[in-house]
């Protein structure tokens, strides 16, 4: 998914003879904690409500604050990611995005990029989560994709992260499967730490769970 396929045109863009008021107005109707400013559809950058909101005189331009400007932008032909890391840097709920001519394209909003995100790491896939934690040079993902399918499951996403604390790598894994206990089970047994896991009851839990209850109930 590129940058190109989540443009959003209907967020205003501000012209440097627009005043202070006019910007502010717009952040308001749109809810966004930035606008970016274009000339001759030239992208300039872009202009935070932050820096509106200390301006003392709303009639004043935008041109004043050109050394508030954020010029930062992303490319039309880049992969979506990149905006998510804009917007992160920035803290800003829209990206600009822009052509190899510093052509202003449009912005994509973080509402889109969320609902992108979600998409991509297969959050509305049924499935299990299993967590894991090891040395760097004990990841091996031949491995650990034999560990899931040995149990009759398979990775449907993988992530890792490098825990900054330990330097430890943290390995996110997503399975078509929600009855994880034999995978964790599994990793367990081949000496993985496994530091958390989401899923449902093996279906022999489920039932000593009820025959628990029930013996409960007749006790009473």
């Amino acid at each position: 998914m590129l940058t190109a396929d989540l443009i959003n045109k209907n967020i205003p863009r501000l012209q440097l003879q627009d005043t202070i008021g006019k910007a502010l107005q717009l952040i308001i109707d749109f809810r966004v904690s930035h606008l970016p400013v274009v000339a001759d559809k030239k992208f300039l950058g872009l202009l935070s409500e932050e820096d509106l909101l200390d301006q003392d005189d709303e009639r004043l331009t935008i041109e004043t604050l050109q050394k508030n400007f954020i010029p930062d932008s992303v490319l039309v032909t880049v992969h979506f990611l990149n905006a998510v890391n804009f917007s992160i840097q920035h803290d800003a709920n829209i990206v600009p995005v822009v052509n190899a001519s510093m052509d202003f394209i449009g912005v994509i909003t973080t509402p889109d990029l969320l609902k992108t995100l979600g998409n991509f790491s297969g959050a509305d896939e049924i499935g299990g989560l299993i967590v894991l934690e090891m040395e760097r040079s004990q990841f091996a993902i031949s491995e650990i994709s034999r560990i899931v399918e040995s149990n009759d499951s398979h990775i449907l996403h993988l992530n890792t992260q490098v825990n900054a604390d330990n330097g430890l790598l943290t390995l996110t894994l997503h399975i078509n499967n929600r009855e994880i206990a034999p995978v964790v089970a599994t990793f367990e047994r081949y000496d993985y730490l496994v530091t958390y896991s989401f899923g449902t009851q093996s279906l022999h839990d489920e039932v000593n769970a009820n025959y628990d209850h029930l013996i409960k109930y007749l006790d009473i």
